[in-house]
């Protein structure tokens, strides 16, 4: 699903909160842990164990080891400069080359590693909406457009 962009209010941003904390949550469990960390980050490149470690204690307000829907919700709408970090690794993650954009072969590969099923014209119609084409693939900041994280702050 891509966001329209348009937050009619905080429902829709706790909505797709919930989704991204669901894509985390591998196991779904109701909480992320690191074992759900180094499942989701397998397939999109390496993630180590300090990286893990360091996520989760970023997020992981009440040290129990978990990082539980609340806490995720936390960190993401904090403040714009916290959760643009978060958001920079992710960014990083998903560009497999490295080339600072997102291919359509980058976010297609990644949004099936997360679980959702999309299309080849659904992917299209992500990168268009975060201001790309098809050769070029999608920047940064179009990745916050397509996930609607800068319009929430």
């Amino acid at each position: 699903m891509c966001p329209s962009g348009t937050s009619s209010g905080r429902s829709d941003v706790a909505a797709d909160f919930r989704q991204a904390f669901e894509a985390l949550d591998a196991d779904h469990d109701g909480k992320i842990s690191p074992d759900d960390l180094r499942k989701f980050y397998s397939g999109a490149g390496d993630a180590d164990e300090d990286t893990i470690g360091s996520m989760i204690a970023v997020a992981d307000l009440n040290r129990n080891g978990f990082v539980e829907y609340e806490e995720f919700e936390r960190v993401l709408s904090g403040g714009r400069r916290r959760s643009t970090g978060i958001m920079e690794e992710v960014f990083k993650t998903m560009d497999k080359d490295g080339d600072g954009r997102l291919s359509h072969a980058d976010l297609k590969s990644y949004m099936h590693l997360a679980g959702f099923s999309i299309s080849d014209e659904e992917v299209a119609a992500m990168i268009r909406f975060g201001g790309g084409d098809e050769s070029d693939g999608v920047c940064y900041e179009g990745l916050l457009k397509i996930l609607a994280v800068d319009n929430i702050f």
